[in-house]
This record gives C-alpha cells, sequence and structure tokens, in this order.
C-alpha cells in the first residue's frame, strides 16, 4: 500500500470542497454560511445535518456524526482511508504515486479485469435480450413475479436465448477468444465448440460491492434442472466474500444500522421493491465468516430470515453462530405458514413484515426455543438434558445477557438460579479441556471484552509482573471503577521497582470491596500465556477510546468556533482532527 505524505494528504483536502462532494450524496440547502439536510448515517425527518464550507467540516446535531471530507466518504462508502484517498484525488486531479506492481502482478490484474469486463458485456447482452422477442418468458416470469419494469432495470436482471450457444457467439463476434472466455464459466468448450453454460433461464447478475458483475444465477423457466444454477468460481467470484444485493443495500443497512439477510434473490428483489432495502442474501450457500465481516462493516445488527423448513433452521443456527462470534448482535426472524419473505411481503405488504421484524427472536431465545422443541420436558430425563444444553447456549453469552436468562430459565423450569448457574460453570470446564492452543485463540478474541474486564486484566497483569505497573500508569485514567482503581492505587504505593507484588500485603491494606474484587482476578482471570500481548491488546484498547474521545472534542469545538476570529486554532485543530483519522486507520494511511 502506497504511503502518503501529510503534504499530499493535504493537498487532496484542500482540493476538495466538501460541500461540492456531500452534495453528490445528500440534498443541502444553504442558511446563511451553512448548509443543511437530512444526516445520510440516521433516519430523520427534520434536516439536523450540518456542512460548513469554512470549516469543511460536516457534524449532525441528531447523531453526533461528524469529521471533514476524508471521513464522510470513509463513513459514508465504508472505504478504508487509501480507498477515499484515492477517489478524492482523482476528483481532484490530484495524481497519487504509484506502488511497484511485478510482472507477474500485473498479469493477474489484467486478467481479472478481462474477466470482469467479459462479465459486464454478458450482463448488457442478457440484459437486452430480457427487452426481446427472444427473452418474453423470462420477462413473463419476472412479470408473474410482480416486479415491475423499473426494479428489473434497477437489478440488471436479464434473459438467456433458447439456443444454448447463444452468449458464445456473441462474445466471440466481440473479439474475446476461447481460452479466456472458458474461464469466465459463462460457456464450454469442447471438440463439439462453445456452448452456454446457462440458457433457457431468467438471469440475475451477481455484483460486488462496487457494482461490478462478478458472476450470475439463473432460474430455469419451466420445469428443468437444476431450479437455479450459478456461475462457478473464478478469480472474481468467489461465493463465500459476496452478498447478492449488497452493492444496492449497504448504505440503507448503514442508515438503518441492521441487515436482513435472507436466502435467495428474489427475496432481497421483492423486499426492496416493497421498501425494505437494507436487505442481502447469501448466494444459496451456508453464511460464511468472510460474509459476516463484509457485513460488520455497515452494521452491527443482524436479522436473518430463512425459510422455516429445517434446512432454514439448520441454516439460521449455523449463521447464527458464525455472526455471534463476529461480534454481531443476531436476531432470527419467523416467518409463519411456511411462506418465505418474497411471498410474505407481496400478500401482507411493508408495513405487516416491519412488524415481524420486532417479533425477530434474539439469539439466545431463538436457541432455546429450538432446543425446546427438541426436548421432553414432561420427564425429568428430559429436563436435565434441556437444562445441560441450555447451560452451554447461556456460556456463550456476555455475563450480563446470561444472568437476565438465568433468571428466566429459573423461572421457567422452577429449577434454582443457583443449580443453572452451577451447570453454567461445569460447561465451563468441559471447555476448558479443549486443545489448549485453541482455547489461547478463544481467550485472546474475549480478552478485551468490556471496560470491566479490562481493568482486572491489567490488575491481573501487574500481579503477574511488576514491571508492568509503571508501564500502565500513563493511562490510569483508564480505571473507571472504583473498585478496580483503588486496587490501582494501593498496587501503585506498594510498588518497588526490584520487587513483585507481595499478594497479602495487597490484602491487607485494602477494604472488604477491594478485597472481594481481589479475589475474584486472582481466581477467575486466566493469562493466556502470552503476557505481553495482553499487556499491549489492553493499552491498545485504551489508546483507541482516548482517540475516539479526542476525536469528538475536536469536532464539537470546530462546530461551535468561530471561522474569522479563530482561525489559527481551526487550523491546529484540524491537523490534530487528522492525525487522529490516520492513527484510526489500519496501521496509518499506508504501510
Amino acid at each position: 500500500m502506497a504511503y502518503y505524505s501529510d503534504e499530499l494528504i493535504e493537498e487532496v483536502r484542500s482540493r476538495s470542497d466538501i460541500v461540492d462532494v456531500i452534495s453528490g450524496y445528500v440534498r443541502l440547502q444553504k442558511k446563511g454560511s451553512t448548509y443543511f439536510g437530512l444526516c445520510p448515517f440516521h433516519n430523520e425527518k427534520t434536516g439536523s445535518f450540518s456542512v460548513s464550507p469554512g470549516k469543511q467540516m460536516y457534524y449532525c446535531f441528531g447523531c453526533g456524526a461528524g469529521g471533514n471530507v476524508f471521513t464522510f466518504l470513509m463513513q459514508y462508502e465504508n472505504l478504508t482511508f487509501p480507498e477515499a484517498m484515492a477517489e478524492l484525488a482523482e476528483r481532484a486531479g490530484v495524481e497519487l504515486p504509484k506502488a511497484e506492481v511485478t510482472p507477474q502482478a500485473r498479469q493477474e490484474a489484467d486478467k481479472r479485469q478481462r474477466l470482469l469486463d467479459i462479465n459486464k458485456v454478458a450482463a448488457k447482452y442478457y440484459y437486452m435480450l430480457l427487452r426481446d422477442e427472444r427473452g418474453r418468458r423470462a420477462y413473463e416470469y419476472f412479470h408473474k413475479r410482480e416486479l415491475s419494469d423499473e426494479t428489473m432495470q434497477h437489478f440488471g436482471l436479464g434473459a438467456t436465448d433458447r439456443y444454448s450457444d447463444s452468449l458464445y457467439q456473441y462474445l466471440r463476434k466481440q473479439g474475446y477468444e476461447d481460452a479466456i472466455l472458458k474461464e469466465t464459466g459463462l460457456v464450454t468448450i469442447d471438440e463439439r465448440g462453445g456452448h452456454d453454460k446457462f440458457w433457457n433461464r431468467a438471469m440475475f447478475p451477481i455484483m460486488d460491492v462496487n457494482s461490478r458483475v462478478i458472476g450470475f444465477g439463473g432460474r430455469v423457466l419451466g420445469d428443468g434442472t437444476p431450479k437455479y444454477l450459478n456461475s462457478p468460481e473464478s478469480p472474481v467470484f468467489l461465493k463465500k466474500n459476496n452478498l447478492y444485493g449488497l452493492n444496492l443495500s449497504r448504505q440503507d443497512i448503514n442508515k438503518e444500522d441492521c441487515a436482513i439477510l435472507v436466502e435467495g434473490y428474489m427475496d432481497v428483489i421483492s423486499l426492496y421493491q416493497h421498501g425494505i432495502r437494507n436487505v442481502a442474501a447469501s448466494l444459496g450457500t451456508a453464511l460464511t465468516e468472510n460474509q459476516a465481516a463484509m457485513l460488520k462493516r455497515y452494521t452491527n445488527n443482524v436479522i436473518l430470515s430463512y425459510d422455516a423448513d429445517e434446512a432454514g433452521k439448520a441454516a439460521a443456527l449455523r449463521g447464527m453462530d458464525i455472526l455471534h462470534k463476529a461480534g454481531c448482535k443476531v436476531k432470527v426472524l419467523h416467518i409463519s405458514d411456511g411462506k418465505d419473505p418474497d411471498e410474505f411481503i407481496k400478500k401482507n405488504g411493508r408495513d405487516a413484515f416491519r412488524g415481524l421484524l420486532k417479533e425477530a427472536l434474539p439469539f439466545a431465545d431463538y436457541k432455546l426455543a429450538l432446543l425446546k422443541e427438541k426436548s421432553d420436558l414432561r420427564t425429568t430425563d428430559g429436563n436435565v438434558v434441556f437444562l445441560q444444553k441450555a447451560a452451554e447456549i447461556l456460556r456463550e453469552l456476555s455475563p450480563v445477557e446470561a444472568d437476565i436468562y438465568v433468571r428466566k430459565l429459573a423461572a421457567e423450569t422452577h429449577i434454582s438460579e443457583g443449580a443453572i448457574r452451577m451447570e453454567m460453570r461445569g460447561a465451563k470446564s468441559e471447555a476448558n479441556n479443549v486443545p489448549s492452543e485453541k482455547r489461547r485463540s478463544e481467550t485472546k478474541k474475549t480478552q478485551i471484552g468490556g471496560r470491566d474486564l479490562l481493568e482486572r486484566n491489567l490488575i491481573r497483569l501487574m500481579l503477574l509482573k511488576g514491571t508492568y505497573i509503571p508501564r500502565t500508569e500513563p493511562y490510569a485514567s483508564a480505571f473507571k471503577d472504583p473498585v478496580c482503581y483503588r486496587i490501582y492505587e494501593v498496587i501503585r504505593s506498594l510498588y518497588q521497582s526490584d520487587e513483585e507484588i507481595d499478594l497479602k500485603k495487597l490484602e491487607d491494606s485494602l477494604d472488604n470491596e477491594c478485597a472481594v474484587v481481589l479475589g475474584e482476578i486472582v481466581e477467575h482471570i486466566q493469562l493466556s500465556g502470552n503476557d505481553e500481548q495482553m499487556f499491549e491488546d489492553c493499552i491498545e484498547h485504551i489508546r483507541i477510546g482516548m482517540r475516539e474521545k479526542r476525536e469528538a472534542e475536536i469536532i464539537k469545538l470546530l462546530e461551535i468556533m468561530d471561522e474569522e476570529k479563530e482561525k489559527t486554532a481551526i487550523e491546529d485543530l484540524t491537523k490534530e482532527l487528522m492525525q487522529i483519522q490516520r492513527e484510526k486507520s489500519r496501521g496509518g494511511f499506508g504501510a
């Protein structure tokens, strides 16, 4: 990745008028020296989103979103800093330094581009056929599914010819050779010649988040098999890395702060046509970690709306686990009568579907509901098995969430909370028998799970090695819990540079409340073996919090400062803000 100097960054920023850039996304109206519009980052009816041409900053009084022209593109388009830099530089006519590319990398890039070009030509051909007599059956199919011409155009829907080599002959006439056509997956070539993979089908182009055609899905017209056929994987099309419809819905997902994940193409298109636009589909495969990571770029909240049959339930469970591990808050939407989202919204309308969304079951509720369905709660053995498996589910939750569900289960089953908690601890003990490498990996993921845990981790580290005490001192403000802060203060007072902390002396120096918490830390905070990495993770988490706090402070200060009287201060704060945003991007602006 190219490194961008401060001077180059400043040149791009100064030549990028923020009003001009943002007005391409938001309708702005000038009031005095400031422009106002509806905030693109949250739903509102009265415009509280302001853009200041003098400060070259934006700020929303409703949700607090704010920043400069770089952060707007990064937040709105979900770009990295280098991507935003490249887009603004091209817009402003600033030439960026080009990284050196090896001949092999150049060859692979050229090949990828040729495959993308062919896919684009094919998509246009299918789109043209849909409006031709040859595509009438596909058009009638889409029309029967109640899709408007506008929706068909919006999703680039198309049709194939009834002849099995129509696309092949068309692409050959465009000058493409058999060798590259074969790699697209659109045609097969053998001793008999070239044959189309898709024929007699209604076509759905699959696009990446940048709206480049990377593959296709085809629905057979009539009773042929398979009913749905997808492009094979290629250098430009990997199912695990893409979600159908995300190129159109990602901004709505960002704005709604929620993604609805469905199974099929028609579910996405039908919901989108009815005004439910924060939707995507997993291309007919089980949800992957890569797809979960893609969704998490736009929101932490995901609702799964899969079919209600056994296969759909199994897919929902797999998807929930993957999304939960990715840090998403996941729910499951159950549509009654075995209907899929497409059928339901066409019959009942958008408002009814929104009503179902409100009733979507959270992660634990859905898992426990399925567990109840499969358990015979009329027998003692059935209750025991149910509670044992329920304890495994609760173990996946945060302590606060688990506490709520323990109380619920105790009330429903008439089993004491204490017994359920003991069963959960037993489940945890069994989990500790997993191979040490896996356990260290899972431990690392949860080490920085919350403010209290961070503070307790730091205390545990200081008790392990006294050298961590002076290294923690610059970050003492991280101790927000009064009890943890008192423990830290006593540790610091007892510290001698050539000695480790005497645990007994520390206990004797604490009041009862602090001593209890210290005991919990010593007993329950288990280090993964790499204490230095744990310490670095804790400190980095603190630094991130400090940066975010300072960033918000600067944005608010810039909003209220006088452009004429405080010009120098505004420039200094803008530079500081740029530096913070530079640090926030992964490893800086370039590496």
